[in-house]
């Protein structure tokens, strides 16, 4: 009996094996033929293959190492220009908030806004004849030109300023 005996395969026992049991050799359609591996042919490269397979090589890296580089700079082109389009948008906005800021200065600075600004928060009337207060000045001029008391004082050093005490005791 076969069934005790444990066969290395992958799918499970068949209860029917498709095999001859006698020659233990599968039918014609299922036989499969074993290819032995060759030994491997080791092949020389010569000095000027591994010259051009280096210079191929360094031709590549330094591409992408330059393809790696704009990249980088694009990249930091972009940001820049982002934040150039953000500061530029945010000036626009202060500088409307200006304008209308000025517009609002000059209403109310305007004569007709002060006059009621000035009746409505702060109590006040204009002036009736009654609050009128006249003065009357003499004719005589009391303002004195500037030319008649000019003084000139010259700035002394600490030396001049010595000899002039010692010369007054």
């Amino acid at each position: 009996m076969t069934q005790g005996r444990y066969q290395y395969e992958t799918s499970p026992r068949k209860i029917n094996p498709d095999y001859d049991r006698k020659t233990k050799k599968l039918p014609k359609k299922r036989q499969l033929k074993i290819v032995e591996d060759l030994p491997r042919k080791q092949v020389k490269v010569s000095a000027e293959q591994r010259k051009r397979q280096m210079k191929t090589t360094i031709i590549v890296a330094g591409l992408f190492l330059l393809l790696l580089i704009i990249s980088c700079r694009n990249s930091q082109i972009d940001k820049q220009f982002i934040q150039i389009q953000n500061q530029k948008k945010q000036l626009a906005t202060l500088q409307k908030e200006n304008e209308q800021l000025k517009v609002n200065i000059e209403n109310s600075l305007n004569l007709s806004n002060i006059e009621k600004i000035a009746k409505e928060e702060l109590g006040m009337q204009k002036l009736s004849s009654k609050q009128t207060v006249y003065v009357s000045l003499p004719k005589k001029d009391y303002v004195e030109s500037a030319s008649e008391k000019i003084v000139i004082e010259e700035e002394k050093n600490w030396w001049e300023e010595f000899i002039d005490k010692l010369l007054k005791r």
